[in-house]
């Protein structure tokens, strides 16, 4: 058998292995625990599948495409992944069952068949715009002085994250990132198959954003408009209010409103192999191991 028609007999295996997944959990279970339990254990296991190879890598010391030299200590990832745990179960959870009357309200169905693969593309690329536009002015809104001290500096605690301290965050800013995620599904009332799709690529992007290295293979260096690691590493490098790169996943937000031109420009000194400023590089001193700053010398420096 040719080696075409060998991968096209696989595909459609899969194509059915997964229907009959899906038939055997409509049939089993309601759509209330589909969307509630069912979208929580497939966040779980795309976040930790693919979130903790990244914090072995830093615990292993693999410096190779390693986006800054620093490493976390111990106990601040240990830190990290006890909150996470306590967030996920106490915040996300409760998120997602609310979310459903919305869903359901708007249209939302588990039943087969599956929409077409049209349809699918088109919501998936429309909640990812969605979503990039509603994060990128609330987290300008983050970055503002009161929030940033009291909500956001939570997530900065990590001034050189790791794929695991991109959920990592403050309850409040879960419930606008759950918001900015949830806003698409919530105006469209997608099929199952759809929603678990979309929850299963954010987490997936938000986690490459968030994982400190910068591969060859990194989705940046082929999609046109995405941010990535290096993108968004330089956001939690530099510490201040206005550190710029609000963006979630695409890059042309910051480019727009001008709120990327520090990082343009350190971009071009590297290019040019100049050494980086040395604000760049020192600001995250006042925020490392996993510690939110409370002296208020060092607090003023990142809200001023």
């Amino acid at each position: 058998m040719p080696f075409q028609c060998r991968r096209l007999e696989f595909a459609k295996s899969d194509a059915r292995s997964l229907l009959f997944l899906l038939q055997y959990l409509i049939d089993n279970y309601s759509e209330l625990q589909l969307v509630t339990i069912g979208s929580f254990v497939l966040h779980e296991f795309v976040f930790f599948s693919f979130g903790l190879p990244y914090l072995f890598m830093e615990i292993a010391g693999l410096r190779k495409y390693k986006i800054q030299n620093k490493v976390n200590t111990y106990a601040a990832q240990v830190k990290c992944l006890v909150r996470l745990l306590f967030y996920h179960t106490c915040v996300n959870l409760p998120l997602m069952g609310a979310s459903y009357p919305i869903f359901k309200y708007m249209g939302f169905t588990s039943k087969l068949p599956l929409p077409s693969w049209k349809t699918v593309v088109f919501q998936i690329l429309s909640y990812f715009i969605l979503e990039d536009f509603i994060f990128y002015w609330g987290h300008r809104v983050l970055h503002t002085k009161w929030l940033y001290k009291h909500v956001h500096c939570v997530h900065h605690e990590y001034a050189t994250p790791f794929g695991l301290t991109s959920e990592y965050a403050h309850p409040a800013e879960i419930l606008f990132l759950g918001f900015a995620t949830i806003f698409g599904p919530a105006i469209t009332g997608p099929h199952l198959f759809t929603l678990w799709l979309w929850i299963s690529l954010r987490v997936l992007e938000t986690i490459e954003a968030h994982c400190g290295y910068d591969f060859p293979w990194s989705p940046s260096k082929f999609l046109p408009l995405y941010g990535g690691a290096e993108f968004h590493d330089y956001h939690h490098r530099l510490l201040y209010t206005k550190s710029g790169n609000y963006s979630s996943t695409f890059t042309y937000m910051d480019w727009i409103f001008g709120t990327d031109i520090g990082y343009r420009k350190l971009k071009a000194l590297k290019e040019m192999g100049d050494e980086i400023p040395e604000p760049v590089v020192a600001i995250d001193e006042h925020l490392t191991n996993g510690k939110c700053e409370n002296d208020q010398s060092k607090q003023s420096l990142l809200c001023d």
